[in-house]
């Protein structure tokens, strides 16, 4: 069967800042393979190529030297599909709109007679709204972003997400700024979504607790280098599902974690 994500020695280079050629590497001959309903974390020192990596298999860079699918196609072809999606480091919402207004977002961009008929929004507001009950929040389709706290922000962000119905979900540290209550309990509704949808994830995240907790496997990357691997190491976590909480005081899960957080020194 063929992966849901494959990426064959892949390089990413930037122009250099002149214009003059080709800067410094960012990622250096990358290559993994993601199947189907995986979930994958990437971790790995600032500046090592995390999000270069995330945004190739969205589409928004090309690779340098390298191959890269994405549900058997090009990452811009899937995204263009809506068999992918790509969630940031902020939710990025319209402040202007309803948090069922900033889910149809993507439906909208994809019909050009959006406007033009309303019968078509309204064929599209069960699917917003069904979105919304996955990530919890039914009775809040008319709040807008303000009113909103920022892990319900980011679930939004998520709904949004998930809208096309992907088969391929890239998050870009989607937690990162919540403490630390609320990044578990996000932890466990995004399980939930992920099991429920069977989605394929690429994750990254700055916290080894975190990446082990969610993963089935974890990839550290070390800073990019001529001649070497971006990938450093591979943390096979092997917890059993449904995670919980708990689970974060198992012996096995502190050993996965203390592995990560070696193979992550030795890739600084």
């Amino acid at each position: 069967m063929e992966p849901r994500i494959r990426l064959v020695d892949v390089t990413k280079r930037f122009p250099a800042p002149d214009g003059a050629g080709l800067g410094p590497l960012a990622v250096s001959q990358f290559t993994l393979d993601v199947v189907a309903g995986e979930f994958v974390t990437v971790i790995g020192p600032s500046g090592c190529g995390k999000t270069t990596l995330l945004h190739l298999l969205a589409g928004l860079h090309e690779p340098t030297a390298g191959q890269v699918s994405v549900c058997g196609t090009s990452p811009g072809e899937a995204v263009r599909s809506g068999a992918c999606s790509l969630i940031f480091q902020a939710p990025v919402l319209f402040e202007w709109l309803s948090a069922e207004e900033n889910v149809l977002l993507p439906l909208r961009l994809r019909d050009p007679l959006w406007w033009a008929w309303p019968w078509r929004r309204e064929r599209y507001r069960p699917s917003a709204r069904a979105a919304l009950r996955t990530v919890d929040l039914e009775g809040y389709e008319a709040f807008r972003p303000q009113l909103l706290s920022g892990g319900m922000q980011q679930r939004v962000a998520i709904a949004r997400a998930l809208t096309l119905d992907p088969q391929v979900l890239l998050m870009d540290e989607p937690f990162g700024a919540l403490d630390e209550i609320n990044r578990d309990r996000l932890n466990l509704e995004l399980l939930r979504v992920w099991q429920e949808r069977a989605l394929t994830v690429v994750f990254i995240t700055h916290s080894i607790d975190e990446a082990v907790f969610l993963s089935d496997r974890v990839v550290v990357m070390g800073r990019a280098a001529e001649g070497v691997p971006s990938i450093r190491h591979v943390v096979q976590v092997g917890l059993p599902r449904p995670r919980t909480l708990e689970m974060k005081e198992s012996p096995e899960f502190f050993e996965r974690v203390r592995e990560g957080r070696e193979a992550l020194r030795s890739a600084l």
